[in-house]
């Protein structure tokens, strides 16, 4: 006995020597591995910093919710075991977790189409937890993707879909801290209209917006997934609006949506997004589906700036693979993260992710440079991580830069299967600022939609277009350029020097095409859909 345990410690102290080549890590215990549930990327948050004390959440190999706190900078873990359990057979189910600015840890854990379960720490700074609680009282009874969000004031707001896949609603409460009390804000705030429902991701930036994405889903298939649409809301949850700011009329539907992006059904779009808000109130959402003429699918980012929606590819993948059916799916690419750090006066944008491509390993693409169409791949761990997908401390990255990730290998069999995979190491790894990359993506010929554009006046519409196109300018030189999503040149006409022109379009067929106006000073591109 006393000879295995050496052999253990042995290996351990390998594995952590060997992992910490290529980022810093910090390990906390064994967590469940049969499927994804303690590593969706629809975890807000597994783990979350609150005035320097970090705290992580999961579910260990007996389905038990596992709750453990650190001081930053140290790798000396309180872990504590909860009464609580889940149904860990289910990748639906994971945790959710977020600290208020009484320093009280509230929890929600164990949703998919059932009875909310939520608590809170019994005092601040606390791993002990209340019985279990009501928030409101109404539209509790069928919960998914339970989320929780802090406002800068300390206020929470918690998210979650109300209803079954294909026909759910987003219901939005808010934590008082004043009142330590819940309050609905929406009994619904994306209605699905009993034909469809919205599968939403949703951030807080430093500003206080809130800031929501999503894709819409027909019916409990997956392939119905299509389009991305958008609303924020800048007074704490209570009225939304759209990126121009024009006013939604609450329930958001399918007709009075914001559409960020049209993405037909059938185009391998997964559901959730990525989301995040810098600081000058920028949305960036990423995702990934396949573009027009090609069964790849590829990652994409979907931004908005001063001169509205833009979209840019930003991976070079080869395999091919499939959507289609319900229940959590075998995926050789994981859903992404995204954030954004602008804090010198530039803008640098993180893709967190896995693929198949990479060997599975726990993979971030940065653009240091946004004149640039070049991504660095940093390769964070050296080992395969199967079916995990991305969470990190969105907290600690908003308050200081510094992003730390949830890690854990595990596996993920196709409609809520299980796979034999013992309980694995749970880590929070952060990465290192000096980190040298592994890999260079360049997107080839497919113009780069994130140059600041300066054009001032111009204005292009309609869009969706059906056949003519109306561009309103006062610049002069301008040369205006259709490609498709792969990036091949359909049309090129120098624009005359009227302040309107009028340009046919009926030549292309329906779909999504990218239109670049430029001169020899300035380049404006965005997503133009033609009916």
């Amino acid at each position: 006995m006393k000879q295995k345990i050496i052999v253990f410690l042995i290996l351990s102290f390998h594995f952590v020597f060997y992992y910490s080549i290529y980022s810093q890590s910090s390990y906390i215990g064994l967590g469940w591995a049969k499927n994804s549930v303690n590593t969706a990327v629809f975890r807000k948050n597994s783990v979350v910093t609150y005035k320097g004390i970090q705290y992580v959440a999961y579910y260990d190999s007996t389905g038990s919710v596992i709750l453990a706190k650190r001081k930053i900078g140290t790798d000396s873990w309180i872990v504590h075991k909860t009464s609580y359990t889940g149904n860990i057979e289910d990748a639906h189910c994971s945790i959710s977790i977020m600290v208020d600015n009484d320093g009280y840890l509230h929890m929600a854990w164990n949703h998919h189409n059932n009875a909310l379960h939520y608590c809170k720490s019994i005092e601040p700074d606390s791993l002990e937890l209340t019985p279990e609680m009501s928030m409101i009282g109404t539209y509790e009874d069928d919960v998914t993707y339970p989320e929780f969000f802090r406002l800068p004031g300390g206020d929470l707001i918690f998210m979650y879909r109300h209803g079954v896949s294909g026909r759910g609603n987003l219901v939005v409460n808010k934590y008082m801290l004043a009142e330590k009390q819940w309050v609905r804000l929406h009994d619904i705030l994306i209605d699905g209209e009993n034909q469809r429902n919205a599968y939403w991701q949703s951030c807080i930036d430093t500003n206080g917006t809130i800031h929501v994405s999503w894709v819409w889903r027909e019916t409990g298939d997956v392939a119905t997934n299509h389009d991305l649409c958008y609303a924020r809301s800048t007074d704490g949850g209570v009225t939304w609006e759209k990126s121009d700011g024009e006013e939604y009329i609450i329930p958001v539907t399918a007709a009075t949506a914001e559409y960020a992006c049209k993405i037909p059904q059938g185009s391998e779009l997964i559901n959730q997004t990525s989301m995040y808000g810098d600081s000058y109130g920028n949305p960036y959402i990423a995702t990934y589906w396949k573009p027009a003429g090609t069964n790849v699918p590829q990652y994409h980012m979907v931004y908005r700036d001063s001169t509205g929606w833009k979209s840019i590819q930003i991976s070079n993948r080869k395999t091919a693979f499939s959507l289609s059916g319900g229940g959590t799916k075998k995926i050789p690419v994981s859903r992404p993260q995204i954030l954004v750090d602008d804090k010198y006066d530039s803008i640098k944008v993180y893709l967190i992710y896995r693929d198949e491509e990479r060997d599975s390993k726990v993979s971030v693409n940065v653009c240091s440079n946004l004149n640039s169409d070049e991504w660095l791949v940093y390769d964070l761990t050296d080992f395969r991580v199967d079916s995990w997908e991305p969470s990190y401390d969105t907290e600690l990255w908003k308050d200081s830069s510094r992003l730390n990730i949830f890690v854990q290998r595990s596996g993920q069999g196709d409609a809520e299967g299980l796979e034999d995979i013992p309980a694995q190491p749970v880590y929070i790894i952060e990465m290192p600022q000096d980190m040298q990359p592994s890999d260079t993506i360049n997107v080839p010929e497919l113009p780069s939609i994130l140059k600041k554009n300066e054009f001032n006046k111009l204005v292009v519409f309609p869009n969706p277009v059906k056949d003519c196109l109306t561009i309103m300018k006062q610049q002069s030189d301008l040369e205006l350029s259709v490609f498709n999503t792969t990036g091949q040149l359909l049309m090129k006409r120098q624009l005359d020097e009227s302040d309107r022109q009028v340009l046919d379009l009926d030549f292309l067929d329906p779909g999504i095409y990218i239109l670049q106006i430029e001169n020899n000073k300035y380049n404006t591109t965005e997503i133009l859909v033609k009916k």
